[in-house]
């Protein structure tokens, strides 16, 4: 074998070497999410680009299904040893996790990363339970009112029709139903459980106190503003029932221009604009008693039981999906909320608020924005609301009865969570 032919082989070798101890050598970082369709698209962008500035992590991103499916999925996998690195989990239900010392306690990376002053407060504060951070805000939002301006229009409608209170939109639904019904057109979708907790907070109420913890589900306000949702699919018969069975048909009926008003988070702005066009518009939600929102979304916590390498690596990804570049093209792509001051001033932010009437309305929200109890109890009040909401709003129980009953089964479950 010839001197030249060794030195090519040994060349070879060193290469394939040094690929083998580089891959080795890189951090595998689990993340479960909850983003498909567009959103994953934007999602898989910032990873793609975390990668290439990071090229020793890798980021093994997987959908797995909705919050509720995070939950569930989590609890399963956590007992048998296979649950994820880092995990996209909502603003409310967190605390189940925390709570348990499931999810590491973040506050050390949290307070030594310039990230921290970056944050809007409203975002900053999501993420704390008893003064400690467990989870980085990535998509924020609030719920706002979406209508379809040709769908008013057919139904004798101005676009300036007020919509600021409870009986201004009753009023709007009833006039699109009666007269665009035989077309099979509805007023209103029937609100998802997002709009519900804000429709609430509109009523001047809550579901459970943010601050004290205390169950408020059948406070007269909370019972009143059920009561007017209730009425929309049984007794005034503006909403279609199968979109309280699933309140995907609802959002979906919109988008297929055969409902009128929807209720909804601002991350189906972008989904929204591109299924209705210029006939898209966006207003905020009403302030029925007084203005409040809830702030939703959702956050990325790391596991307590990851190696320590891995969760420096995984903070390393959750503060970068934070940036104002991350943020800005998030913003952009979904219409979720900013949580970075610096986002909106770059030109993939500002290009959006530029161009994309209505993406704006969530942000100019946010001063009258809240967010909500994220104690232990508050996954099982929210898996347990979707069939008391069924049952009212299918006629099948009387609100009153059933908002008592329903606090009263909370108050158990909170004393036996340890809350």
């Amino acid at each position: 074998m010839t001197r030249k032919l060794h030195s090519i082989i040994a060349s070879t070798a060193l290469a394939l070497f040094a690929t083998l101890g580089s891959a080795e050598a890189a951090t595998t970082v689990k993340f479960w999410h909850t983003f498909n369709k567009s959103n994953g698209e934007a999602l898989d962008k910032i990873i793609a680009q975390f990668e290439a500035t990071n090229p020793e992590i890798d980021v093994e991103a997987e959908f797995v299904g909705n919050y509720n499916d995070v939950v569930a999925k989590l609890q399963a996998a956590i007992p048998a040893g296979r649950g994820p690195d880092a995990v996209i989990l909502e603003v409310t239900r967190y605390g189940l996790f925390a709570n348990n010392n499931i999810l590491a306690d973040l506050t050390p990376y949290f307070d030594a990363d310039p990230l921290k002053n970056d944050l809007y407060d409203y975002a900053r504060e999501v993420g704390v339970i008893d003064g400690k951070t467990y989870i980085v805000p990535f998509n924020s939002s609030t719920p706002v009112l979406y209508f379809n301006k040709d769908i008013f229009t057919r139904a004798g409608l101005s676009v300036d029709t007020p919509l600021k209170t409870f009986d201004d939109i009753l009023a709007a639904s009833k006039t699109i139903s009666e007269k665009l019904g035989k077309e099979g057109i509805s007023g209103i979708a029937a609100p998802g459980q997002f709009a519900r907790w804000g429709l609430v907070m509109a009523n001047d109420s809550e579901l459970i106190d943010p601050k004290t913890g205390e169950i408020l589900i059948d406070k007269p306000n909370t019972i009143e503003a059920y009561q007017w949702m209730a009425s929309l699919v049984h007794q005034n018969k503006v909403a279609s029932p199968d979109g309280v069975t699933d309140e995907d048909n609802g959002r979906d009926a919109f988008l297929a221009g055969k409902v009128g008003i929807m209720m909804n988070s601002t991350g189906n702005y972008v989904g929204s604009k591109k299924a209705l066009g210029d006939n898209l518009a966006v207003r905020p939600m009403p302030c029925n008693k007084i203005c409040s929102v809830p702030v939703g979304g959702a956050g990325i916590g790391i596991m307590a039981t990851s190696p320590k390498e891995v969760q420096d690596a995984a903070y390393k990804f959750v503060s970068y999906a934070s940036s104002p570049e991350s943020n800005a093209l998030w913003f952009a792509a979904t219409g979720y909320l900013p949580i970075n001051k610096k986002s909106t001033a770059l030109p993939a932010a500002a290009d959006a608020l530029a161009t994309q009437p209505g993406i704006d309305v969530a942000i100019n929200s946010l001063p009258y924005a809240h967010g909500r109890a994220r104690t232990t109890v508050v996954t099982w009040m929210r898996s347990t609301e979707y069939k008391m909401w069924e049952a009212m709003a299918l006629g099948q129980r009387p609100v009153d009865a059933t908002m008592k009953d329903f606090a009263e089964q909370t108050r158990t479950e909170n004393q036996r969570a340890g809350n």
